[in-house]
């Protein structure tokens, strides 16, 4: 049996745009709570949630934003982040998300190449200075126009220039979308060394959010813990956007990944349903105080963003009451998610595989080198195809064709091996992307980086084997000739402030050579088992 399998379609998808599949949760729902934010205690129905994303979303009509115009947003998980997400989809506005991790050498690209016209954004998070990164990039962004800081008089000021807009604006807006409309920008990194911006319609993420919580069960009594960021898609769209499909509670424990706070957060607001990649799992199940916790509220959830431990999902299952836990697979430009284990599957398929094709959509596998699809059990690529797949790059039609064929089909570059019953499993990476606790970080980006240091030849960035976050970056360097060799501190200075964190290398190999194929190529599968050798991995 050839390694090809078509979701089911019993349940119809979403014909609507986003704005109108919100205002229909609205008027189901409108009394039961639509958001909670923990750090605030700040909290919502569906009706007073949708009030407050027509008045946002007015204020952005009055500042002159316009179908199809660009609106970043570069600001941790909040709830405002939550009001900006419904309020460009409801006036057409697409959205693009900041990773709250970049610095300003990727802050600025992604705002320049996006031609972002209005920028919201927290003043600071953690180490960034968001504000001072923005005053210093100025000139290399010249069409943002705007930027509305949300802990300054800046926000009110936004909500309250909309009072001047006629009430029914917003619905006349919406009256001329359509949901093969563009609606978000998300920035995923290349292998050329810049980001690319993986662009996603109204049809795409509304759908994909929906299914994906469908198949956990989620309803409108459900309570949802979402500390994943809301830059991904596994925040805005999986969580935020499922929730709203299924008029669910979406309740934010903290602006970034605390296991503590999740922790009381589970208990406090009693929710049914919490997603983590598997390192968020892992700080949670191995906290000092996890023992002490009460998860008798939990049923459910969602694990995601790289490979999951089969101890570790078995551990949700019977320390977290998380009977119906789900594994999800998937990446940006499809919207997410591809893959994904369901609630009555048994204890093996919901543990070691990312499950099954979603409805709605397709998955082969196939020989990289000829695209024939492999019989069932070989491993090869994984490629899909149906409603999820992106629109394309923005404005970058070359890479577009690269990653999606002429049938449609979306190359994922993984490679997965499809067993007789129709489960997957990812068991590697054709090219070279390092998974960082959930991060995907591609090495080429960082390499294009170092090579502006004076003293470096040539870098090549691997990942090697790490205990809590499954891969770390180490960066193997060839210094120029007479250059003194750099040693760690001194490298990571140099990158740090310039990239996220979590690009930054954790370790350094200086090397004299490259291993080489006779075709010139290097040959990154032994430079990491050296590497890892050298390091003592």
């Amino acid at each position: 049996m050839k390694s090809y399998a078509k979701g089911e379609t019993l349940v119809p998808l979403l014909t609507e745009t986003i704005g109108r599949s919100f205002e229909s949760t609205v008027r189901g729902h409108s009394a039961s709570e639509a958001l909670v934010e923990v750090a605030t205690g700040r909290r919502w129905t569906w009706a007073e949630l949708d009030r407050d994303v027509d008045d946002l979303a007015r204020g952005l009509l009055a500042a002159g934003m316009a179908k199809g115009d660009r609106l970043g947003i570069w600001a941790p998980n909040c709830a405002e982040w939550t009001l900006v997400q419904f309020a460009t989809a409801k006036i057409g506005v697409i959205l693009v998300n900041i990773n709250p991790a970049y610095r300003s050498h990727e802050y600025a690209y992604a705002a320049n190449h996006s031609g972002l016209r209005m920028l919201i954004a927290a003043s600071r998070f953690k180490a960034g200075d968001n504000r001072s990164m923005i005053e210093q990039t100025a000139d290399e962004t010249p069409g943002l126009e705007r930027v509305v800081y949300l802990d300054t008089a800046d926000w009110a000021e936004l909500i309250e220039s909309g009072r001047e807009i006629a009430p029914d604006a917003v619905a006349r807006r919406m009256k001329s979308l359509l949901p093969d409309d563009p609606i978000n920008i998300q920035y995923t990194s290349g292998t050329t060394g810049f980001p690319k911006g993986a662009t996603l319609s109204h049809r795409n993420i509304l759908n994909n959010g929906h299914f994906t919580t469908e198949l956990i069960g989620l309803g409108a009594a459900d309570r949802l813990c979402i500390p994943v960021p809301f830059y991904h898609c596994f925040g805005m769209v999986m969580a935020n956007i499922g929730c709203m499909t299924h008029g669910a509670t979406m309740v934010i424990p903290s602006p970034g990944f605390d296991a503590e706070i999740t922790l009381q957060t589970i208990a406090a607001e009693q929710c049914t349903a919490v997603y983590g990649v598997p390192t968020m799992f892992i700080a949670m199940q191995n906290h000092a105080s996890f023992g002490t916790h009460d998860f008798s509220s939990l049923r459910t959830g969602i694990m995601a963003g790289s490979v999951c431990p089969v101890e570790v999902m078995q551990r949700c299952i019977k320390e977290m009451n998380m009977s119906e836990v789900s594994i999800a697979y998937g990446m940006t430009e499809t919207s997410p998610v591809s893959c994904q284990t369901r609630a009555d599957d048994d204890l093996g398929r919901r543990t070691a595989t990312i499950g099954r094709v979603h409805p709605h959509l397709e998955i082969k596998i196939v020989d990289p080198a000829t695209g024939e699809t492999l019989e069932r059990g070989h491993t090869g690529e994984l490629c899909t195809r149906g409603y999820s797949v992106m629109l394309g790059y923005w404005n970058d039609a070359e890479k577009t064709a690269e990653a999606i064929d002429a049938e449609g089909w979306m190359h994922t570059g993984d490679l997965a091996e499809m067993r007789e019953d129709g489960y997957c499993n990812v068991v590697g990476r054709i090219k070279d992307m390092v998974i960082r606790g959930g991060e995907n970080i591609y090495p080429r980006e960082i390499e294009e980086f170092l090579y502006r240091h004076p003293d470096i030849e040539d870098v090549q960035v691997i990942g090697v084997p790490d205990e809590k976050y499954g891969e770390a970056l180490c960066a193997c360097i060839k210094m120029k000739e007479g250059a003194t060799p750099l040693d760690l501190p001194a490298l990571q200075d140099f990158v740090r402030g310039r990239l996220a964190r979590y690009k930054v290398p954790e370790h350094l190999v200086i090397v004299d050579e490259f291993p080489m194929t006779v075709t010139g190529k290097i040959r990154k599968i032994q430079l990491r088992e050296e590497a890892s050798a050298k390091l003592g991995l």
